[in-house]
């Protein structure tokens, strides 16, 4: 984790809620009062504003981390080697946890309403693997989806009082690795503590103007409504939970926004009567299905996928992402893609992963409607082209999981390896932002041109209508740019 980061978590933690929560918490269940929490404690160089503030910063970063594993997890499953009277059942999962994975796309925007009604700057930031911190549920893992990897995901989602003979055996097998493990309720818990009480942050930090900033239902929850967010195939569509976008204008929708994403993801409490539509009980249901060995779900992807060199030995690529060196390369953790075609569509996967970032985070610097008559605004165009990445980042993962990992012939393959950019800060100006977007869909001209001009055989048709996409948005970037 970054070391900035890693020491602001250990006085956080030192000075967090007492011990006995826990314990309160886990036996919560026993009777129907409410619990009577201890309140948190200042740690030493914040005020309650900023202690709220890095609370949130982390809460983004758990989703973000949290988002990017599952869809890892959900494009691992399938393949040849499943048996066909099986391929139903591993759509089906996949669908799921799609869902899931999209649910926390919408949790990480919600917190960063709650940071921009507060005053705090925004954060689409985490760190790349392997990392962990004592408010992280387990170490960031890029990794196919497994019993145990479930194990992990259901402890992390867990409601508290969940103590059955079920809940210790999966807890057993989450903690097999040697990770200590938390819920991820914890941390939601102690925000909307601190957000609830005005003797902590004021009611003027609660700043209700920045409404027009942040992002909403209807412009973010397209495609996403029950029964029909998230799914790439059409198998068992079933009623299915709401992407959770709110906008908040004040202290009281703060909290509830906050409280809803955790009754949503990492539920609070369990009650198996209305409790079907949580990230747990949704993982646990796919937990209890999975084979126990007598066939395999997922493809032979790497953990860990990262793509750091040219196999040209007589060049270091600079990618859109960063330089490196063979030896820095070397000492990296992770699996590398090294198949030099393969490692061609992993840096096209990056670049438009930090494409999707950075228009989600311009989208919150700009303010008003999406569009005027029948043009789009600048913020309509950000938005609508976010919505374009995120159909990129799926259609360049099954493109990955399908291609070979190396030159072995071992029949590994690839996957995508969602490693973040250099930065996602964005320039001062707003001209220099449209900058940005221009020189990030040139590199991806570049890319594109290299892949059909060096291996026309495969996914030309993507590859061609996303040439046509990027020089119509081009064509719109540069119109935002000054000409002198």
């Amino acid at each position: 984790m970054r070391s900035r980061m890693s020491r602001r978590l250990g006085s956080v933690l030192r000075f967090g809620q007492a011990p006995e929560v826990r314990t309160l918490a886990a036996n919560a269940m026993k009777g129907t009062k409410l619990l009577v929490r201890t309140e948190p404690e200042l740690p030493p160089g914040y005020s309650w504003h900023d202690y709220a503030v890095l609370l949130l910063h982390i809460a983004a970063e758990v989703e973000h981390a949290l988002m990017v594993q599952y869809l890892y997890a959900a494009y691992s499953l399938g393949g040849p080697q499943v048996p066909p009277k099986h391929r139903d059942r591993v759509r089906h999962w996949q669908e799921v946890v799609l869902g899931i994975a999209k649910e926390e796309m919408g949790h990480l925007i919600t917190v960063q309403n709650v940071l921009r009604l507060i005053g705090g700057p925004l954060n689409l930031d985490r760190e790349d693997y392997p990392w962990g911190s004592e408010f992280y549920p387990f170490d960031f893992t890029l990794e196919p989806l497994t019993k145990d990897s479930l194990a992990r995901y259901i402890f992390a989602e867990a409601p508290a009082g969940w103590d059955d003979a079920e809940a210790r055996e999966i807890k057993k097998r989450a903690g097999a690795s040697g990770q200590t493990l938390h819920r991820v309720g914890e941390l939601y818990d102690r925000m909307q503590k601190i957000l609830a009480n005005p003797e902590y942050v004021k009611d003027a930090d609660f700043q209700a103007a920045t409404t027009t900033f942040q992002a909403s239902w209807d412009e973010w929850g397209r495609g996403y409504m029950r029964g029909a967010r998230g799914q790439s195939t059409t198998t068992r569509r079933q009623k299915t939970p709401d992407v959770i976008v709110r906008p908040v204008s004040t202290r009281d929708e703060a909290v509830e926004a906050l409280a809803a994403v955790g009754k949503q993801g990492e539920a609070r409490f369990f009650d198996p009567d209305v409790d079907e539509e949580s990230h747990f009980r949704r993982f646990l249901n796919i937990y209890r299905d999975y084979p126990e060995g007598e066939w395999v779900p997922t493809r032979p992807v790497p953990i860990n996928p990262k793509t750091e060199l040219d196999l040209d030995a007589n060049r270091v690529v600079v990618s859109p992402l960063k330089a490196t060196s063979r030896a820095a390369a070397a000492a990296a953790p992770g699996v590398t893609i090294t198949h030099p075609e393969t490692s061609r569509w992993a840096y096209l996967f990056n670049l438009r992963y930090r494409m999707l970032l950075v228009n989600l985070s311009h989208a919150y610097e700009l303010a008003g409607a999406l569009g005027q008559g029948d043009a789009l605004t600048a913020r309509g165009l950000l938005i609508n082209r976010t919505f374009g990445e995120m159909y990129n980042v799926r259609s360049l993962s099954n493109i990955l999981v399908e291609l070979p990992l190396d030159t072995s012939g071992s029949g590994r393959v690839a996957g995508p390896p969602f490693e973040m950019p250099y930065s996602l800060d964005l320039p001062a100006t707003e001209a220099d932002r449209w900058r940005l977007h221009r020189d990030l869909l040139e590199s991806s001209q570049h890319l594109t041109a290299e892949l059909l001009r060096e291996y026309p055989q495969r996914h030309t048709d993507y590859l061609r209508a996303l040439e046509d996409l990027d020089a119509e948005a081009l064509a719109s970037v540069r119109k935002m740019i000054p000409k002198s």
